[in-house]
């Protein structure tokens, strides 16, 4: 190959790249496409806004920090000295992305239709979307048949994944949720599907140690809940999609 070809390939190559990035959209951003089919940022990529600590009150000054274009929880040594963080609002029916990066060991989690409880603070328990180191956290050995691990609607269902993600590299989650029909993704593959009422539903909740709060998972709306477990987890490209 000539100097000319070879100048050529490598100016077709640059300009595909750059097209490929652009279209794709950089992080903690909306393409034009998302802007047009309803998508909201759920964080700027900038500052804790949007974010509230789920004692109340703004996201903690330390523990949840701001870094490098991500929105990461320290590692606590396994202790949840920090506390969980939540939505500034709730929402019904919904499309939720989220990008997540977990360290050796991590346990956290993405949690929706948190509501308050019976004092009026807001609640940690409700659906949740496991992250999880499934070969190194013990948490993936317990429950039953796998719904404690990586994707699952933690302790009732497990998710079917056959490509298991890594600890130190990203992922996606993608939950929708259409009235009591809700589904799981991962990384753009459907790993669980269920409905919350029905009777696998009921039976699921029964077994779990959700068994004696009544209503568990039943609400019409609630916030969206980002999970300190004391191990440090990232999180960018924050986005939902009301439906």
């Amino acid at each position: 190959m000539n100097l000319k070809r070879i100048a050529v390939v490598t100016l077709c190559t640059l300009l595909c790249a750059g097209a490929s990035a652009k279209g794709k959209g950089a992080d903690n951003t909306l393409t034009t496409k998302e802007q047009k089919q309803g998508w909201k940022l759920l964080w700027d990529g900038k500052s804790k806004n949007g974010w509230k600590s789920i004692k109340g009150g703004p996201v903690p000054a330390t523990g949840w920090t701001v870094e490098n274009g991500t929105l990461t929880i320290a590692d606590n040594n396994n202790k949840t000295s920090v506390g969980d963080i939540v939505t500034d609002r709730k929402y019904k029916n919904f499309e939720l992305s989220v990008d997540f990066l977990y360290t050796d060991g991590a346990n956290s989690g993405i949690k929706y239709f948190i509501t308050e409880d019976k004092s009026g603070k807001i609640s940690n328990v409700a659906c949740e979307y496991q992250v999880l180191d499934n070969l190194l956290h013990p948490d993936a050995k317990l429950g039953h048949d796998g719904n404690r691990q990586l994707g699952a609607l933690y302790d009732i269902f497990p998710a079917e994944i056959k490509t298991p993600a890594k600890a130190g590299e990203w992922n996606t989650a993608r939950i929708v949720v259409n009235g009591n029909r809700v589904t799981h993704y991962l990384n753009g593959k459907k790993i669980l599907e269920y409905e919350r009422g029905s009777q696998q539903w009921k039976e699921g909740v029964a077994r779990s140690k959700f068994s004696k709060r009544d209503g568990f998972g039943m609400a019409e709306e609630g916030y969206i809940l980002l999970q300190d477990h004391g191990k440090k987890v990232s999180f960018k490209n924050i986005k939902i999609k009301e439906l």
